[in-house]
């Protein structure tokens, strides 16, 4: 007998209204692999109910027989029911003390869990993620900043028109008026005080991707970072386009020591033998959008000493920073709150060295939004989704009765089983030493 799925709602904030499998997704499983789906209804999510139930799939507010639960974002504690799987991004692996009393109730209720980030192919590259349409977004809400800060400075730029990416009926839209810009910028040229006009890319992954699709939209030259420290005559020649640096991790970082040099799995494995080299060319930047994986352990890009330095009775060139991945006072160190796809950007201000809604003070503006993909919800739950649906069929035949290492799950989705059964598996046995850390000072 298959497994039912049952598509929860999402209800972490009011802006979250995507779905993890799209109505045609759900339609082709149920026709094809005889997949048996509920949903609970949503009012305001990105695919109507109407929409799903006229695929066949079932409206449940309980999710009733349903012994698997997929969503997007976290789950909370009283909806877990005993020996069910869930799926969906837990936000758990990196010990996050927020989310570990819904680690400690699953593990409680002897559930299974199965997380999104890890479902990985053997070199450890992610098969299921939203990082495209993240960088899509973000690069979206970049450009609008950008607009609304210059015109604030009374600059007139041609980016005023743009809109934050909610603001746009989906992707198709939002695409149609940046290449509307970019055309203006073809014909009339960037005003004089903007020229040259700098969008950095810290990364080249798919949220990096993402981000640069967008910007491709407008005409672009790309430079490398060393032109950009060390331009030639021709290099910034023509006011009719934008240009485009991509940052890699050497441009990122040096040994710490001198007789050292760069070599990429070491600095993986050993980012303590690094140091950043990055703040040489954030004054060059006048936009900085942040696409990295980043931990504590690695050196940051920008830090708090860097802007004080530039805005200190300065203007300098850089305008916004788009942190698209959002470790607070992590790789950006002025990042220091997460917004929201209602109020999205701050800046931070050197002078009282806090964040103050909106565009104006003496700072850069940050975009700082957590969720990014939600700002484009059919757009990127149809991506999702278009991978997701791979790993369905095996989902609602496996046996999930058995012992972890007989389960007949294929790797991919194995190794993002974080907990079976209500035990950490072997390869999250090391998040115990969080729960219990958290155990020592909290009450679970």
């Amino acid at each position: 007998m298959k497994n039912r799925i049952g598509i929860r709602i999402e209800d972490k904030n009011e802006w979250e209204r995507r779905v993890p499998i799209v109505p045609v997704d759900a339609a082709a499983l149920i026709r094809d692999r005889g997949v048996e789906f509920s949903i609970q209804p949503m009012a305001n999510r990105a695919f109507s109910d109407s929409e799903y139930n006229n695929t066949g799939v079932k409206i449940d507010p309980a999710l009733t027989d349903c012994s698997i639960v997929i969503g997007i974002k976290e789950m909370p504690e009283a909806f877990f029911e005993h020996g069910k799987t869930y799926i969906f991004f837990s936000h758990v692996i990196k010990g996050q003390k927020h989310n570990l009393p819904m680690l400690q109730k699953l593990i409680d209720l002897e559930c299974n869990l199965l997380d999104y980030e890890k479902i990985t192919d053997d070199k450890g590259i992610r098969l299921v993620f939203f990082g495209n349409e993240a960088g899509k977004a973000g690069m979206i809400d970049s450009l609008w900043a950008l607009g609304q800060r210059l015109k604030k400075k009374k600059i007139d730029n041609p980016f005023i028109g743009i809109h934050q990416a909610t603001g746009y009926r989906g992707l198709s839209d939002a695409e149609t008026a940046i290449a509307q810009v970019g055309n203006e910028i073809r014909s009339k040229g960037v005003p004089d005080v903007l020229h040259p006009l700098t969008f950095g890319f810290a990364g080249y992954g798919n949220v990096s991707k993402g981000a640069q699709a967008i910007l491709e939209l407008l005409p672009v030259i790309e430079i490398t970072p060393e032109e950009l420290l060390h331009p030639g005559p021709d290099t910034f020649k023509s006011k009719n386009h934008v240009y485009k640096i991509v940052f890699r991790e050497e441009h990122m970082a040096e040994p710490v020591s001198d007789d050292a040099v760069f070599e990429l799995q070491d600095y993986y494995h050993h980012p303590e033998k690094y140091r950043s080299s990055f703040a040489k060319y954030v004054p060059h930047l006048t936009v900085l959008m942040n696409c990295i994986f980043w931990n504590y352990n690695y050196p940051r890009l920008v830090t708090k000493n860097l802007v004080i330095e530039m805005y200190t009775n300065s203007d300098p060139k850089l305008v916004v920073i788009g942190d698209i991945s959002i470790d607070i006072e992590g790789a950006i160190q002025v990042s220091v709150k997460v917004t929201n796809c209602g109020n999205p950007v701050y800046v931070y201000d050197v002078d009282l060295m806090a964040p103050f809604d909106g565009v104006v003070g003496n700072g850069p503006v940050i975009l700082a939004v957590d969720n990014l993909p939600c700002e484009l919800p059919r757009d990127s739950s149809t991506r999702f989704s278009s991978t997701l649906r791979d790993y369905i069929p095996n989902l609602a035949e496996a046996d999930f009765s058995v012992d972890f290492d007989k389960l007949d799950l294929i790797p991919p989705l194995k190794r993002a089983m974080i907990v079976y059964h209500g035990n950490l598996t072997p390869d999250y046995k090391y998040i115990q030493s969080y729960i219990d850390e958290f155990n020592s000072t909290h009450i679970l």
